[in-house]
């Protein structure tokens, strides 16, 4: 599980690092695996009536998983992003799939404002 003081030193790392205002809008993406892509099939409709977008389900290189790759633009603090965390952790166990894997994030495209 991704911590809260991971996640403070992700932030203080993009502060110092990331070309883009920490403390805005962003892209965030969030990942979720399970060997079974029909079992991702129930989670990204749940997320896509929540607002994230679908980006992609796909298997990994050997075919032995499969990734739901969603995103959405948000603004996050560390508290905010743990407590996103932590209610995907929840809804993967609530569907019973392998892992919420985590997030990545980048600055919004000027086409994805407004989402």
């Amino acid at each position: 599980m991704i911590t809260l003081d991971k996640l403070e030193e992700m932030f203080a790392s993009m502060r110092r690092d990331a070309p883009w205002d920490v403390e805005g809008d962003l892209l965030w993406g969030y990942f979720f695996t399970d060997p079974d892509p029909k079992k991702l099939e129930p989670v990204a409709s749940r997320l896509a009536q929540d607002g994230y977008r679908i980006v992609s389900l796909y298997p990994t290189d050997d075919g032995a998983t499969h990734f739901l790759h969603v995103e959405r633009v948000e603004t996050h603090s560390p508290k905010s992003l743990d407590k996103r965390n932590q209610d995907f952790y929840a809804l993967a166990a609530e569907f019973d799939i392998e892992s919420y894997d985590g997030m990545d994030v980048g600055p919004v495209a000027p086409s994805k404002r407004g989402r």
